[in-house]
Parts: structure tokens; C-alpha cells; sequence
């Protein structure tokens, strides 16, 4: 593992609890960062704070992403737990379930959006405050392949993430100037626990989409938002940064 420069910062990961975004929040406390944990799952958040707790310094909070009330709770519970925070890495998300776009239930279409978009913006609108407030920043917004070419039969997954990477270069645009970079990573499969959200035939078709003939790993996604949340990314933002084993190169 490459040692970044995260010592002393203060970090927030959504979704960490489980899967990708605890393997992000163990590899930035290697890195030397202190991170809150924010999720849904109290139950869930106590055993990762015990597990993590011997790398560094962990916090926790358990948030409604889609709730601004318990966004900006969460942050007011962060900067009274950490000092400040320089760090957000907006990861919660669900994948939803599979059917073709005219046979989703609208209660299913806002349910995915309201986690993965309007969680993102939530989160943001609750942390940027601090950033700006601290005149340094780093936000990693974990996007999906999905929302570069639309997955059949999730439409209401690609379109949230397709969201998430328009949010991505806009806020990136508008805080240019503000020492606060905004970037997003599109994975394409990462092997977690949201396979199981999902058809083995959905599963089989985005296995048929990667080159390299694997789903990612949730350490390889993390390394990559590591460096993203680190100084040396330094003159790159509103950018979107490929995971997908060669599926997606633009």
C-alpha cells in the first residue's frame, strides 16, 4: 500500500458501515486520516467503529442521507466530534431492483434517486460550509459505469448516477477557486453485498461488459479514492475517474 499524505485530516465516508465504503474509511485512518462513519445502520456502525477503531481515530453517526435535517445534524455531529472536517466522501447508495423502465414503480424510481442523488447533493449542501469555512477540501462522489452507458433494466440506477456525475463537475466548477476539489470514480462492479439487490442475469450481463473479465474489488476502489482525497490531487477537478476493468474509457 502507497502512503498518501492524510495525517491530521478529518474525513467523513457515507455509507461505511459495510462494503465499499468501510474498505474506504480503513484505507484513509492507514493513510494516516481521522474518519466519522456515517450510515443508516446504527447496529452495523458499532461493529465497524470497533474493528476500525485500532488504525486511528473513528467517529460515528447514523444519518438519513436523504433527510437534510439528518445531514446537517450529522455534520454539526462530526465537526463536535473531529475539530473540523476537510474530507467527504459520498458513497451511500442502493442499487435498487431490476425491471424494464416502464414497469418501475414510482415509489422504486424515488427511492433509488432519492439515496444516490439527492443523498449526494444533501451531503454536500450540509459539509461545503465547513470546507469552505476551512479554505481546503476534498469531495469524492462514488458514481457508477451505469451512469455513463445505462444498464437495461436499471434505469432508475444509471439515471441517480448519471446525476451524481453531473453534480460532480458542476460543484467542481464552483468551488474551483475555493482550494475545495470535487471529483467522482464510475465502478463498474465492485464485489459487495449489493450483488444481492440484483438478478443473477443482471449480474451475468455486467460481468459480460468488463474486459478484463472480473469485478472489482472493494480495496482497489478505495486506493483510488485515497489518492483523490489527498493533496496530491492538486489541479484536478469536476473530473470523472474510470473503475470499471476497461468497460468505460472516456
Amino acid at each position: 500500500m502507497n502512503a498518501l499524505p492524510l495525517s491530521g485530516r478529518k474525513a467523513i465516508v457515507t455509507g461505511s458501515a459495510r462494503g465499499i465504503g468501510y474498505a474506504i474509511a480503513e484505507r484513509l485512518l492507514q493513510s494516516g486520516a481521522s474518519v466519522c462513519l456515517w450510515d443508516v445502520d446504527a447496529e452495523a456502525l458499532g461493529q465497524a467503529q470497533a474493528v476500525l477503531s485500532p488504525l486511528g481515530e473513528v467517529a460515528t453517526a447514523q444519518v438519513d442521507v436523504t433527510s437534510a435535517e439528518s445531514t446537517e445534524a450529522a455534520a454539526q455531529k462530526t465537526l463536535d466530534a473531529l475539530g473540523k472536517i476537510d474530507l467527504l466522501v459520498n458513497n451511500a447508495g442502493i442499487a435498487g431492483n431490476n425491471a424494464k423502465t416502464w414497469e418501475l414503480r414510482p415509489e422504486d424510481w424515488r427511492r433509488v434517486m432519492d439515496i444516490n442523488l439527492t443523498g449526494s447533493f444533501l451531503c454536500c449542501r450540509a459539509v461545503i460550509p465547513h470546507l469552505l469555512a476551512n479554505g481546503y477540501g476534498r469531495i469524492v462522489n462514488v458514481a457508477s459505469v451505469a451512469g455513463k452507458e445505462g444498464n437495461p433494466n436499471a434505469a432508475h440506477y444509471s439515471a441517480s448516477k448519471a446525476g451524481v456525475i453531473a453534480l460532480t463537475k458542476s460543484l467542481g466548477k464552483e468551488l474551483a477557486t475555493s482550494n475545495i476539489l470535487v471529483n467522482c470514480i464510475t465502478p463498474a462492479v465492485i464485489e459487495t453485498d449489493i450483488l444481492l439487490q440484483m438478478t443473477q442475469a443482471h449480474i451475468d450481463y455486467m460481468l459480460s461488459k468488463i474486459p478484463m473479465g472480473r469485478f472489482g474489488q472493494k480495496h482497489e476502489a478505495a486506493a483510488l479514492v485515497a489518492w483523490l482525497c489527498s493533496e496530491e490531487c492538486s489541479f484536478t477537478t469536476g473530473a470523472v475517474f474510470d473503475l470499471s476493468g476497461g468497460r468505460a474509457t472516456y
